[in-house]
């Protein structure tokens, strides 16, 4: 049986998803028009996590607290944001998405302590790994701050989940990236 190793490009898709959402809530929180633009990159991306982390949950070889840990978020994360795509395509309102990520966030952050106490990460790999699971499990939940006006005191919460989510976007490309990197020098 073949092994292939796809965490790198599942934590790309995780950063750029990110990075999507943080330019969700930037744009709602300074009410531009060029949000709707978004739709079909968030549809695509949740379609590539949910296929990726449904993958990683069902199939994964490594112990069952990695597929946990990662691919179930990331699945959730998926049907999220196709969710959210379709309802913006719509016009339905977003704000009740932020219930569902709410709750991820409260999975993510039971992970990280997860992480913590069970020494699921180590070494150098810890803070960046640690520090993703943070600023993921903290974007998801203050997410019902979707709910707050886009005007006066809202915007700062807009802008506060936009700031959570561009530092999980950066962890995510950090880890990803030197994770790209770390497979090519291994042999074949």
């Amino acid at each position: 049986m073949v092994y292939v190793d796809a965490l790198a490009v599942m934590l790309l898709s995780l950063g750029l998803s990110s990075l999507l959402i943080a330019l969700y809530f930037l744009g709602r929180g300074l009410n531009k028009k060029w949000v709707s633009e978004l739709t079909v990159p968030a549809f695509a991306l949740g379609f590539f996590n949910f296929a990726s982390g449904f993958l990683m949950s069902v199939t994964w070889p490594l112990p069952g607290a990695y597929n946990m840990l990662f691919g179930d978020p990331l699945l959730m994360l998926g049907i999220v944001m196709m969710a959210g795509a379709y309802m913006a395509w719509k016009n339905i309102n977003l704000n009740i998405l932020s219930i569902f990520g709410f709750f991820i966030g409260i999975y993510i952050a039971v992970g990280a302590l997860a992480m913590v106490n069970f020494g699921l990460e180590s070494g150098v790999h810890f803070l960046p790994s640690f520090g993703l699971y943070v600023f993921a499990a903290l974007s998801g939940i203050f997410s019902p701050l979707m709910y707050a006006k886009a005007k006066g005191a809202g915007k700062y919460g807009y802008l506060l989940l936009f700031v959570l989510l561009l530092i999980t976007a950066f962890l995510a490309f950090l880890i990803g990236y030197t994770g790209l990197y770390g497979h090519l020098q291994s042999p074949p």
